[in-house]
C-alpha cells in the first residue's frame, strides 16, 4: 500500500506540488493562521510527501538573502540605539518650526532616501510621530500625510538592492542558480523611474487622500510610549537661574509640562517666564531612551521615591494590575515606595497625559512604571501580586558617543558592496562584528532587532519554491505559458511578470511572492532564450511597489492603524498609483535593458 502511494506521488509530483501550492495560497488569503505558519506547514507537506528531501531542505539555509536581511535589521537597530535616528528626527522638527510645509516635503524625501539603505519599517515607525506633529503645526489632516509616508518608504526600497528584503530574496535565488549576482546600485536607474513616477502620481492624486482627522489613540499620537518623569535640578546645573526654554537636552518629541517648587506646580503661560532654581522639579514627558540616558549620565535625580541611586541598581518595567489596592490613589502613596528603597523614574499611560506631576498621578490599571532599585528591591517587586511582569526594562540609554561607529559601519557596507570589493552579506556580517565589539548595541538587543517571522517565512517559501522546481511543477507552468509567449516581444514579458507579481503581492507577503516567482521567471527566460535580468527587475519592483491594500506591505499596515484609514482609502489611491508606477517601470526596464 505504502509502495503504491509512493509510486503514485512519484508519477504525479508536478500536479501534487501545484495542489499543495494552491492550498498554501488559500491559507494565505483566508488568514486563519499567520503567514509564517502556513508557509512552514506547506514546506513540511512537501517533505512528508517526499517531493522535498532532507538535503534539499537543508540547502535553503545556505541562501544568502535571509542572512543579509537579518544583518540589515541589526545595523538599523544600531543606528537607533546610538541615537542617530532620533538626532535626525530632531533636526527635522527644528526645520518644521520655521518652514512646516517645506518640512513635510523634506520628511518625504528623507524617507525615500533612508528607505533605500535601511529597512523601511523602522523608518516609518520613527517618522510617524513627526508626521503627526507636522499635521498639527500645518493644520493639514494627518490622513493626508501618513499614507504618503508609507508609499514613499516603499518607493525608496526599490532604489537599491538592499532597500527591501524582496530584492535580496531574488538576489539570493539568482546566486543559487549560478548567475552573476546583482550590484547594489544595478537596479537604481529603474528604481528612480519608479520613485519619480510614484511621487508625481501621489502629488496629482493628493486631493483623493482623505481629509478627516484620525481618531486619537495610542497608535496615532505623538506621545505614545512616552514617560512622565521629574528631574530635580542640582546646585551646579547650568539651568539654575535660566528660563525653562534654555533646557536644550530635551528631544523634539518630548516637552516640559510644568515645574514644581515646593507644593506649587507652575504650568501653562506662566511656565514660559519661570526662572529655575536649585531643587526645582522639571515635570517632563519624554521617550524611554532619553530618560534612561539621563539616568546613566547621573545629571538629574529622577522620579520619586526613597533612597539614592547606588551601584548595582537596575531598572525594571512593571504594570499596575487591575486588582491593585492603590487604584485611584496618588502615585506617591503607593505602598511599596514606603516599604523598599526604590524610585519610580517614569510612568507611561498612552493616549492620556497624567499629572499634574508624577507624585500626584492617580493610579490606573495598566499604568506602566519604570522603577529603579537594587536586586533585593527588584525581587520584592516581582513578588508583589498587584504588579504584572516586573522584568528588566527594554528601553535603554542612547550610546551617542558611538554614533559615528554605527554610521561608518553602514556606509562601509554600502560602499564595499557598491564597489564590488566584498559581497554585501560578508560586509554586513563584518559590520555587525564591529558594532558588537564596540558596544554600539548589546548582543541581546541586536538579536532582538531581527524580525524572526520575516526570516522564517523566507526560508519556508524558498523550500516551497525548491519543491516546485524539483517536482517539475515549474517546468509544467512554463510549458503552459510558453506557446503564448514564444513570439511575444520583450515588453510583453516584462509587463506580464510585473503585474502578476504586483497582484499576488497585494494579497500575499511580497517576500513569499519573490521566493515563488523567481524560479519560475528564471525558467521562462531559459526556455524562451531571453536575458532573465530585465524580468527579474520587473519581479523585484512589482512584488514591492504595491499600494492598493493595507496588507500589501508592512508599512501600509502601520499607517492604516495609526491614521484610522478605511480599506477603500488605500484602494482609491493605490490602484491608480499601481498602474502609474507599473507602466512607467516596465517601459523603463524595456528602454534601459532590452
Amino acid at each position: 500500500m505504502i509502495e503504491a502511494v509512493r509510486t503514485f506521488i512519484d508519477a504525479h509530483q508536478a500536479v501534487i506540488s501545484l495542489v499543495v501550492l494552491a492550498a498554501i495560497f488559500a491559507g494565505f488569503v483566508m488568514e486563519r493562521l499567520p503567514a509564517t505558519v502556513i508557509a512552514v506547514v506547506g514546506a513540511c507537506v512537501y517533505l512528508a510527501l517526499g517531493i522535498l528531501d532532507a538535503d534539499a531542505m537543508y540547502s535553503v539555509f545556505s541562501n544568502t538573502a535571509p542572512i543579509v536581511i537579518g544583518a540589515m535589521f541589526v545595523l538599523s537597530g544600531a543606528l537607533i540605539r546610538t541615537g542617530v535616528i532620533q538626532r535626525v528626527a530632531d533636526k527635522i522638527m527644528a526645520r518644521a518650526e520655521k518652514h512646516p510645509r517645506l518640512a513635510i516635503v523634506e520628511v518625504l524625501v528623507g524617507a525615500l532616501v533612508a528607505s533605500a539603505f535601511l529597512n523601511n519599517t523602522p523608518v516609518v515607525v520613527v517618522l510617524l510621530p513627526i508626521m503627526i506633529k507636522l499635521a498639527e503645526v500645518t493644520g493639514i489632516s494627518a490622513k493626508k500625510l501618513l499614507m504618503p509616508l508609507s508609499i514613499v518608504a516603499v518607493l525608496g526600497g526599490t532604489l537599491t538592492l538592499i532597500g527591501t528584503s524582496t530584492n535580496l530574496v531574488v538576489d539570493g535565488i539568482v546566486r543559487d542558480a549560478g548567475m552573476e549576482r546583482f550590484g547594489i546600485f544595478e537596479i537604481t536607474p529603474i528604481g528612480l523611474v519608479t520613485a519619480a513616477s510614484g511621487m508625481i502620481g501621489l502629488a496629482l492624486m493628493w486631493w483623493l487622500l482623505p481629509a478627516d482627522r484620525p481618531i486619537s489613540g495610542p497608535a496615532g499620537t505623538a506621545d505614545s510610549h512616552q514617560y512622565l518623569t521629574e528631574l530635580v535640578l542640582q546646585a551646579d546645573d547650568y539651568l539654575v537661574g535660566e528660563r525653562v526654554e534654555m533646557f536644550k537636552d530635551l528631544p523634539r518629541s518630548g516637552r516640559v509640562i510644568g515645574v514644581r517648587r515646593g507644593s506649587a506646580v507652575v504650568r501653562g503661560a506662566e511656565l514660559e517666564r519661570w526662572t529655575l532654581a536649585e531643587g526645582d522639579r522639571l515635570i517632563v514627558r519624554v521617550d524611554g531612551a532619553t530618560l534612561m540616558t539621563w539616568r546613566e549620565q547621573g545629571r538629574f535625580r529622577l522620579g520619586i521615591g526613597s533612597g539614592d541611586p547606588a551601584e548595582g541598581d537596575m531598572v525594571v518595567e512593571t504594570m499596575v494590575a487591575s486588582n491593585h489596592p492603590a487604584i485611584g490613589q496618588r502615585l506617591a502613596d503607593i505602598p511599596f515606595l514606603q516599604k523598599i528603597r526604590a524610585r519610580i523614574i517614569g510612568l507611561d499611560r498612552p493616549a492620556h497625559e497624567p499629572g499634574p506631576d508624577l507624585a500626584s498621578v492617580r493610579i490606573r490599571p495598566a499604568d506602566r512604571l519604570l522603577v529603579a532599585g537594587g536586586p533585593r528591591e527588584v525581587e520584592a517587586l516581582r513578588d508583589n501580586p498587584h504588579l504584572i511582569g516586573a522584568d528588566l526594562a527594554k528601553v535603554r540609554a542612547f550610546r551617542r558617543g558611538k554614533a559615528w561607529i554605527a554610521i561608518l559601519c553602514m556606509l562601509s557596507v554600502v560602499t564595499l558592496a557598491a564597489l564590488d570589493i566584498l559581497p554585501i552579506g560578508v560586509a554586513a556580517i563584518i559590520a555587525i562584528g564591529v558594532i558588537l565589539v564596540t558596544r554600539c548595541i548589546d548582543s541581546e538587543e541586536a538579536w532582538g532587532t531581527i524580525d524572526g517571522d520575516v526570516l522564517i517565512l523566507i526560508f519556508a517559501m524558498l523550500a516551497v519554491g525548491l519543491a516546485l522546481e524539483n517536482s517539475g511543477a515549474v517546468a509544467m507552468m512554463v510549458g503552459w505559458v510558453k506557446p503564448s509567449l514564444a513570439d511575444a516581444p520583450a515588453w510583453v514579458l516584462v509587463f506580464g511578470i510585473y503585474f502578476f507579481a504586483l497582484i499576488l503581492s497585494e494579497l500575499l507577503s511580497n517576500n513569499a511572492v519573490a521566493a515563488l516567482m523567481a524560479p519560475v521567471t528564471l525558467a521562462i527566460a531559459a526556455e524562451l532564450g531571453v536575458d532573465p535580468r530585465p524580468l527579474l527587475f520587473a519581479l523585484m519592483i512589482g512584488a514591492s511597489a504595491c499600494f492598493a491594500t493595507p496588507i500589501g506591505y508592512q508599512t501600509n499596515t502601520i499607517v492604516y492603524a495609526a491614521g484610522d484609514y478605511r480599506f477603500v482609502d488605500f484602494v482609491k489611491i493605490g490602484v491608480p498609483l499601481n498602474i502609474i508606477t507599473g507602466v512607467s517601470t516596465c517601459f523603463a526596464i524595456v528602454f534601459f535593458m532590452t
